[in-house]
């Protein structure tokens, strides 16, 4: 199992990692992106591994591998990512927003203070009862942050 988490600030020290660039040229061209040079660099740091990044940890990443990337279009990829269903928009902290790369419905740990946000093991959370659903609507996920702070 890996545990998806997101440690602010990122090390600077360490590379930006990388997937396949013919990998992530077929998974845009599936979504209906046109695989621009930056929207390829920004999914590859993305979908490397399953994690949580803000959009100002995407471009701190991409600098450190000398990839510049205007502020505007870092954000507007994020959210063409969302919209086309590779990338799932978190809002957890009112401050900032979080884009997870693990897109399957799955709940989190969120630790105030610290804004780690760490992912709930597959089959940690069990319901007995969920309520019935507005009329006319159907379920698409339950998804949950436990909002947690460490101990002193």
């Amino acid at each position: 199992m890996r545990v998806s988490v997101y440690s602010p600030p990122m090390d600077h020290a360490q590379p930006a990692p990388r997937v396949d660039r013919k990998h992530v040229h077929a998974l845009l061209a599936t979504h209906g992106i046109q695989p621009t040079a930056q929207r390829v660099r920004i999914a590859e740091l993305l979908f490397a591994q399953e994690q949580h990044l803000t959009a100002e940890q995407v471009i701190q990443a991409l600098g450190r591998d000398g990839t510049h990337v205007s502020k505007a279009t870092v954000y507007n990829t994020l959210n063409l990512f969302a919209a086309k269903g590779l990338l799932k928009p978190l809002q957890v902290d009112p401050d900032r927003g979080l884009f997870d790369s693990n897109t399957v419905p799955h709940h989190h740990f969120y630790v105030e203070g610290t804004g780690e946000l760490i992912d709930v093991p597959p089959g940690a959370v069990q319901f007995a009862k969920l309520p019935v659903l507005p009329p006319g609507t159907e379920q698409v996920a339950v998804e949950v942050v436990f909002r947690v702070r460490r101990k002193v």
